[in-house]
């Protein structure tokens, strides 16, 4: 079995386009909106910290370690709820700490700094969401190239050796299922994931900085529902066409409201 040119070429572009997409955003944002590259990386350690350490610790535990909670996940509809909340607390409480750190790192620099509009929201939500799109997205997606490559030349059941048997099947399943469509779904997925991160940025910064003690839970909320519509997937409930068309709908609102938001920074502030 071969992957094909134009199916390997599509990937390849697709997670260059997506590796790419927060720097450009940064770089074309950097100095109209005074964006701070601690910002960013304040972002990214809360992401790298509460979702790929907490909350996958707390998904080993609770869906393989504890048998009588993986026994009471295995139903569907318990799995996409539980799937969503995790997600949301986990991500959204780091954020709101991470958040409440620059605000109080904003105001201890003078009087207004806390008023300054934005730009430390979207800098953080680009590094939350950049962090998502390299670690959860770019870095899987170049295993998956290379295993292409590899499979091309006949070489993958050798570089694959110390795996399972039924490991080794499933990975060239799943080349053989590659189609340019594929790359086209991880790039919509991907974008879509980033810009729901700014907004969500953008929506806690908003709150933290108006005192409201309601956003964590109004945050967490909108994160769960969010991951709704993935968590029906994997549990098999729902297609991924229509999860799809889902996130692109939602995505193209959420940009639609930031690119408002960020071309009325008098508003804004």
């Amino acid at each position: 079995m071969v992957v094909a040119p134009l199916t390997l070429s599509s990937l390849a572009v697709a997670t260059l386009f997506i590796a790419a997409l927060p720097f450009l955003i940064y770089r074309r944002t950097r100095r109209p909106l005074a964006l701070n590259p601690r910002d960013a990386i304040t972002g990214i350690a809360v992401f790298a910290l509460f979702a790929m350490v907490i909350e996958r610790a707390l998904n080993d535990y609770v869906l393989h370690r504890n048998e009588a909670t993986a026994t009471f996940l295995s139903n569907p509809l318990a799995f996409v709820v539980y799937g969503a909340l995790a997600a949301g607390v986990c991500e959204e409480v780091g954020r709101f700490i991470g958040m409440r750190l620059l605000l109080k790192r904003a105001a201890a620099k003078s009087a207004s700094a806390a008023s300054t509009g934005d730009g430390t929201a979207l800098t953080y939500g680009l590094g939350h969401g950049g962090a998502e799109a390299w670690l959860v997205g770019v870095l899987v997606q170049i295993q998956w190239i290379l295993f292409a490559i590899f499979e091309n030349r006949g070489e993958l059941d050798g570089y694959l050796s110390n795996l399972p048997t039924d490991s080794v099947m499933r990975i060239h399943l799943i080349l053989a299922s590659l189609t340019p469509q594929t790359a086209g779904i991880f790039a919509l997925e991907r974008v879509a994931a980033l810009v729901f991160q700014i907004g969500l940025s953008v929506l806690m910064w908003r709150g933290l900085r108006a005192g409201w003690r309601g956003i964590l839970p109004l945050a967490i909320v909108l994160h769960a529902l969010v991951d709704v519509p993935a968590a029906l997937f994997q549990a098999q409930l729902v297609p991924l066409a229509a999860v799809d068309g889902v996130y692109a709908v939602g995505a193209v609102i959420v940009a639609g409201l930031l690119f408002r938001a960020f071309r009325r920074p008098a508003l804004a502030a």
